[in-house]
């Protein structure tokens, strides 16, 4: 239930012209109701804008063992902010004074490391290849954590794949210390928060009833750190507080206003250097990141949908998160403590919308929704995809072997790596060729697509000449390996891509590995007449339109089915529940094709593209499967006559398509907004459309064109009569 009425407990704001008064209304609604969600127990939440200044303090600072209401110098636990607030910079600082270089291996410092390849550069934008963290085990003692770092190995060769890892930071912590002859917490405390005057910032803080709490730990490390410093407060994270509250990664307290002076100086240019800030990551890397700042991985989600390339900032675990933006001169700041008390809690939801939110805010500047590439995590499952699994298994499935990989721009990793640089740069793996499917490598291609090459591999297209490897092109190749993103429709060519690529592995005598994605639209659902007669490529298996199984799933039926004598594996999906859509499984969307612009797209296409050949369905509009249309249709009188649908609501609109069906008309019709997910039936949606259409406009739809995609002997006006 929303309280806007519900006053913030605390409000400092300065109001001119910099904010408008409705958005902030909406980020007061946004943060209570994920505090009436228990999603937090309160927050802090800081926004400037050219010195105008909005600070408001919401919920509690503390909910167990008795309550606590929320300050605004509420101090928190920052986590990984640590990283950007403390870390980076020091390192920064360092190269500046000419004790550091950027490309310096981290063995000219460090000569324990285990590899020459790894630099600073690696370490600070996370493209070393080492794994995500240190084995929690039975272990004590910052040497102990530096030692363990040390022994680290890199799983992917530097500089080719983006992957959080707190072991580069632990890394960069000690080199600090080793550099500057200091550890880090003194380093930072004397060059970064005393001559910024963030007075409430620092490793190991005395305990306060300012601090916010965290979860409620048990464990017998964090009983006996209290024995041994009962004044200290411990810190959340479990690796820094084995090494004593001191880490590179995580172990710094802030207060939201201490932020404030830190994003001032980096805003000004002059106190860090602008590197800082800047895109630094390898350029082969297809994640970017600054020295320190995201910029553009999934981790980047509290810039919103609109905060611009340019813009930067960093999450914390706790629940915190800094966002600047030079192009508006502005930044945000909210710091929770969502781990309180028993670690479920989520900020997940809430970064995107306050993000979302402050860009709305700003008076007089308007905003371009940047490009993506890779669509933002919103889910709070975590759901692993065939390719993460095959990377948490060291690549076991392909060792030794020579990888022919078909692939496009929707095979990547949960961190928006693509699996051609993952197995490019794979221990033991050898990547000799790569095919693509309809639309080309990059997904952008909507004609014939020819071959080409990727960084010195040769790129072979299953959407020109041929539709299936030769056996020349698998002659280098002792493994096929199939990574692409289908969307849950049976006319959507990639599986079709997928059983002839099988076919051919079969003739051939190689293997077959699908790396399994989960259905974007959930596997829960199944709808639509079953395929019958003949098959092609865009009906290439007797199934249903919206077929409800995963690639993996689907590699199983063909083979056991049509059926094909292939050595087949798939690499399943890991943690997903059929329920869940893409974005509720906690895994990153990328636009599969050039219209399929959205998990909405893709939820209404199953029913919305049966009609893409008798009218326009938005093919050279912005929002291709969300509308439809004609020069004949009046949107109203369609709406009337449709009724009600399931899980969807429509409303009129008038288009004029640049691509496709009436190219260049303009076209009365309908908008088509989702607004329920689990009664969304989109074959019906699409079905009781085209059954409005014949009724009130006869011939001038043409109701036959339908056909090709439909595949079914019963006869389409039957199809189309409205069922109980």
């Amino acid at each position: 239930m929303r309280r806007a009425a519900l006053l913030p407990l605390v409000l400092l704001l300065l109001t001119g012209a910099a904010f408008r008064d409705d958005k902030l209304l909406e980020l007061d609604v946004a943060v209570r109701d994920a505090i009436a969600e228990k999603r937090i127990p309160g927050g802090v939440l800081l926004i400037e804008r050219d010195g105008e200044r909005l600070l408001r303090a919401y919920g509690n600072r503390a909910i167990e063992p008795s309550v606590e209401r929320m300050t605004a110098d509420t101090i928190f636990d920052a986590a990984s902010i640590t990283k950007v607030v403390a870390t980076a910079p020091s390192i920064w600082l360092l190269i500046e004074r000419g004790k550091l270089t950027l490309d310096q291996p981290v063995r000219s410092v460090l000569p324990e490391f285990t590899d020459d390849a790894v630099t600073l550069r690696h370490l600070l934008t996370h493209t070393s290849g080492l794994k995500p963290g240190l084995d929690r085990g039975d272990w004590n003692g910052y040497a102990e954590g530096i030692r363990r770092a040390l022994a680290e190995k890199p799983q992917n060769r530097p500089g080719i794949v983006f992957r959080y890892s707190d072991v580069n930071y632990i890394l960069l912590g000690e080199i600090v210390r080793r550099v500057a002859g200091e550890p880090l917490d003194l380093f930072a405390r004397k060059n970064i928060f005393a001559p910024l005057a963030m007075h409430d910032t620092s490793f190991r803080p005395m305990r306060s009833k300012r601090i916010a709490p965290t979860e409620n730990w048990s464990d017998g490390l964090l009983a006996r750190r209290r024995a041994e410093s009962p004044s200290l407060q411990m810190v959340h994270d479990p690796t820094a507080r084995r090494m004593g509250g001191v880490a590179g990664h995580a172990g710094l307290f802030t207060t939201a206003s201490d932020l404030a002076k830190f994003a001032r100086a980096v805003m000004g240019g002059n106190f860090f250097p602008r590197a800082m800030t800047e895109v630094v990551s390898p350029k082969d890397v297809a994640v970017q990141r600054a020295g320190g700042f995201d910029i553009d991985s999934n981790y980047s989600r509290p810039r919103g949908e609109l905060f611009p390339h340019g813009s930067f900032g960093h999450t914390g675990w706790t629940g915190g998160f800094l966002w600047i933006d030079p192009w508006s001169r502005t930044f945000y700041v909210f710091l929770s403590n969502r781990v309180h008390p028993d670690g479920k809690g989520s900020v997940v939801a809430l970064q995107w919308t306050i993000g979302t939110l402050v860009a709305e805010s700003l008076e007089g500047v308007t905003f371009v929704p940047p490009a993506r590439r890779v669509g933002y995590v919103l889910g709070g499952a975590d759901a692993h995809n065939g390719i993460d699994v095959l990377h948490a298994s060291g690549y076991a499935a392909l060792q030794g072997m020579r990888v022919g990989l078909i692939t496009n721009q929707t095979g990547i990793d949960r961190s928006g790596n693509p699996t051609v640089d993952l197995l490019r740069s794979a221990p033991g793996v050898t990547l000799t060729a790569i095919f693509t499917p309809e639309h080309g490598l990059r997904g952008t291609a909507d004609e014939k697509v020819g071959d080409e090459e990727y960084r010195g591999i040769p790129v072979y297209s299953l959407y020109g000449e041929r539709r299936k490897p030769s056996p020349e092109q698998l002659a280098n190749v002792d493994v096929l390996v199939f990574d692409i993103q289908d969307i849950g429709t049976r006319f959507y060519t990639y599986i079709s891509t997928m059983g002839l690529a099988m076919e051919a592995a079969a003739e051939t005598k190689k293997k077959f590995i699908v790396l399994d994605r989960v259905n974007p639209i959930g596997g829960a659902v199944v709808e639509g007449p079953l395929l019958e007669g003949r098959t092609d490529f865009v009906g290439w298996h007797p199934l249903p339109i919206r077929h409800g199984k995963t690639v993996g799933e689907l590699a199983q039926l063909f083979r056991d089915e049509r059926p094909i004598d292939v050595d087949l594996t798939v690499i399943p999906v890991k943690g997903w529940n059929r329920e869940h859509w893409q974005d509720e499984a906690g895994l990153p969307w990328v636009n599969t094709s050039p219209n399929m612009r959205s998990l909405r797209a893709a939820a209404l296409y199953p029913g919305i593209g049966l009609l893409e050949r008798a009218i326009s369905v938005g093919r050279g509009t912005a929002t291709p499967f969300e509308i439809l249309g004609a020069p004949y249709i009046d949107g109203a009188a369609l709406i009337r006559e449709v009724g009600r649908l399931p899980g969807v609501s429509l409303t009129p609109v008038r288009f004029t398509p640049t691509a496709s069906t009436h190219k260049g008309e303009e076209c009365g019709g309908v908008r088509i907004a989702i607004t329920d997910r689990r009664a969304l039936r989109s074959v019906t949606v699409g079905l009781k459309i085209a059954a409005a259409l014949v009724k009130l406009y006869g011939e001038k739809f043409p109701v036959e064109e339908m056909q090709p995609l439909l595949r079914t002997s019963v006869p389409i006006q039957e199809l189309l009569q409205p069922r109980p």
